[in-house]
Formats: C-alpha cells, structure tokens, sequence
C-alpha cells in the first residue's frame, strides 16, 4: 500500500511528537533511558523513510532543513545501528526536529 505525501507528513509529525515526548524520559533510571532511546530511534527511523517521498515542492521550498541527512541518518539507525551515538540522537531531537516539524505543519496548513 502506497501513502500518500499527507499521510507521510503526518507519520514524520507524530513521530517527531513521540520523540520529543519521549526524550523526557531520557533523564530517568536506565532502564528507563534504554527504553526511551530504543524508542526514539524507532521514530527517527520512521521520520527518515517519510522524508525519502515528500514531495519536491515541500523539500526544494526549504533547504534549511537537512533533507539529505534526514534521510542519510535512517540509514545509519537501520545499518550501524551498533555505532549510534546517544548523544547525536539527542541532539537531533533537541536540536533539529522542532524546525522540521514547523516546516511540516506550515505546509500542512497551506495545503
């Protein structure tokens, strides 16, 4: 079954809104902190996939966001998933999904 570019920009947006949840429980007890980061990176995974389809029109619009490494990164967590860094998964959710998800819903709403 194909989905389509709104469905994929849905999927990116509740995933970045898990990790971000989820992110929270990185500062509790370790089990804790495992389950959360295994999460997390479960979510990015989704993220990635979802930006590999948006259409050009959304991606070409903004290039201040790291499509390519969007992508590049899904791969990582898929493919060296035994070299990941906790602190990189981090700091892209810190750092990088909160413009990702404005981008994502300011096309929402245009659309």
């Amino acid at each position: 079954m194909t989905r389509d570019p709104a469905r994929r920009i849905a999927d990116a947006l509740e995933a970045i809104q898990r990790c971000q949840r989820y992110a929270a429980a990185l500062e509790g007890d370790v089990g804790d902190v495992e389950m959360a980061e295994d999460a997390i990176e479960r979510n990015l995974q989704i993220i990635g996939e979802a930006a590999k389809y948006l259409p050009e029109e959304l991606t070409g619009a903004h290039p201040e966001i790291a499509w390519p490494q969007i992508r590049g990164f899904r791969n990582i967590l898929v493919h060296r998933y035994f070299g990941v860094d906790p602190d990189i998964v981090r700091d892209v959710v810190e750092t990088h999904l909160p413009p990702l998800a404005e981008v994502l819903r300011s096309y929402v709403a245009t659309e």
